[in-house]
């Protein structure tokens, strides 16, 4: 990877790449990636489910639990990365509500398709980051930094709003899904898989957080439980280094055979057969 500066004394907030070799990496230490190929095609897992990506395509992984596997790129291969730390990301983050349906559009499909006009505008954005964190004489980098990120987000907005449609959420709402989904990206649902946890903790009731979700995913509080747990155990099982009992003892599994029933239902196999 070719990193060019970074942006802070105690860590760099700003990373600039051109390759994904050491997204996992990056992804464990807090990063959000943001990819553009602009050349080339390539694929990469994330769970079980293989994205595939080409030419004018952007990725975005905005999950820092939920790491790119098997990343696979061809020879002619030609991208701009950006990593930028979630720290970073959460101020420069614009204040709109659309942001969560954008995060969880994302968690499900984190390839987007970008049209000959959207790709043009991203590459001038990825550039327009590289060129000014290249320059950090400037008296004002960090806002200037802040604000080239931001751009870039608004832009990945109305991206996803020509895509995938806009849809109208409360701020309340919105407020409710951040704080949920933050438990589960600090890795609450190892040790806790039931709605009523996570109800009682944002003091609501299930079924109303249920609701909420539904409301802004289209899917309930359960299934994102399941997600994250499904996909996070679906990384474990393939570090041979553990056992399967370290990875059940890991989800506070009653037993083994619980395990085994867990992850046959939500990820379509045995434990040992994902293993191979």
């Amino acid at each position: 990877m070719s990193v060019i500066k970074s942006m802070n004394e105690s860590r760099e907030d700003i990373i600039i790449a051109d390759t994904l070799s050491e997204t996992a990496e990056l992804q464990l230490r807090g990063y959000i990636v943001h990819a553009l190929c602009h050349s080339g095609e390539g694929s990469f897992r994330m769970g079980e489910a293989v994205h595939h990506f080409g030419a004018h395509d952007c990725i975005i992984i905005s999950q820092q639990s939920i790491l790119m596997m098997d990343i696979r790129q061809s020879d002619d291969m030609k991208m701009a990365v950006v990593y930028v730390s979630q720290e970073f990301i959460a101020v420069a983050t614009p204040q709109s509500n659309y942001g969560m349906r954008g995060h969880l559009a994302l968690f499900e499909a984190p390839v987007m398709h970008l049209n000959e006009a959207q790709y043009e505008v991203c590459a001038v954005n990825f550039e327009y980051i590289r060129r000014r964190l290249a320059l950090p004489q400037h008296h004002f980098h960090r806002d200037a930094m802040l604000n080239a990120i931001q751009c870039m987000i608004i832009d990945f907005f109305d991206f996803h709003v020509e895509l995938y449609g806009s849809k109208e959420v409360s701020g309340q709402h919105a407020q409710l899904m951040q704080k949920f989904l933050a438990m589960l990206d600090r890795g609450d649902y190892r040790q806790h898989r039931l709605v009523s946890y996570y109800a009682g903790e944002l003091c609501v009731t299930p079924k109303y957080l249920s609701e909420v979700c539904n409301n802004i995913s289209g899917q309930p509080a359960i299934y994102w439980i399941t997600r994250y747990t499904a996909l996070d155990i679906s990384r474990l099982l393939r570090q041979q280094e553990l056992s399967l009992e370290d990875i059940s003892d890991m989800f506070g599994f009653s037993s083994m055979s619980y395990f085994v029933r867990y992850v046959q239902k939500n990820l379509g196999a045995a434990p040992s057969e994902l293993r191979k």
